[in-house]
């Protein structure tokens, strides 16, 4: 198993990484497909065979992930410290990833990525308004964290449009 990623400008793809291991991302194709890809890779790493085929992935509505990260969501400077309260989202088609808990204490030492926020949808738009809806529930308290950058990302009008480029973020920092 592995992911090959690659970069669109342009009209142009440009290679940038293979990574022979699951990706973070993994779960947008998880939702997606309907098959638990790390439940598959842990079998074929006990000596059986691949349980499904190409032929059997089937590629279902949109998903969309937010990588929550510990960190200032204006500077993004890191923002170790003490969860006092943790709520995680839910409801149909919302996937919460976190090893986050009330008492927590997120070190300093390792990357700041403390959850991933999945929303499934039979489309883009509903996708985004589970999104929209997950990330106004979703309760961190006791460090800073990116959750406001999502919440104002979901909500520009130019993303939900999609079609944006990989210069869209920078330019839209650049905005505030």
């Amino acid at each position: 198993m592995g992911t090959i990623e690659f970069l669109y400008e342009n009209g142009e793809f440009y290679f940038i990484e293979m990574n022979t291991r699951v990706q973070v991302e993994h779960p947008v194709t998880e939702m997606v497909t309907g098959f638990d890809i790390v439940k598959e890779q842990l079998s074929i790493a006990a000596g059986n065979r691949l349980s499904i085929r190409q032929e059997d992935v089937v590629l279902r509505g949109h998903a969309i992930e937010c990588r929550v990260n510990a960190e200032d969501p204006k500077t993004f400077r890191p923002s170790p410290g003490k969860v006092n309260i943790f709520h995680a989202p839910g409801g149909p088609g919302v996937r919460m990833d976190s090893h986050l808990y009330d008492g927590y204490v997120v070190p300093p030492y390792y990357d700041s990525l403390v959850a991933k926020l999945i929303c499934h949808g039979e489309t883009r738009a509903a996708a985004l308004a589970r999104m929209t809806t997950a990330l106004d529930e979703i309760v961190v308290d006791g460090i800073l964290t990116n959750i406001p950058l999502h919440r104002d990302l979901v909500r520009d009008a130019a993303f939900a449009a999609g079609g944006t480029d990989i210069h869209y973020l920078e330019r839209r920092l650049a905005l505030d």
